[in-house]
């Protein structure tokens, strides 16, 4: 149990990791590309960033809890 939500968590961490640096990517090609006035690029960066930190580890989260072969 201790073992499994070890790497339930480390994917989390990780996918978090990844899903915030594609999402700093994206957001800034996005806020320049749809000319998005002045400090509002921040937040829409942010918003994208957080987004896609949560979707990424979310489903790393899952695909490792799925991998331990838990049921719950």
């Amino acid at each position: 149990m201790d073992r499994c939500m070890n790497r339930v968590i480390a994917g989390v961490a990780v996918g978090g990791a990844v899903g915030g640096a594609i999402g700093a990517m994206y957001g800034t090609y996005e806020a320049f590309r749809y000319k998005v006035p002045g400090l509002l690029k921040v937040r829409y960066i942010g918003q994208t960033t957080l987004g896609s930190a949560a979707v990424f580890g979310l489903f790393l989260g899952a695909g490792s809890l799925i991998h331990c072969g838990k049921s719950y």
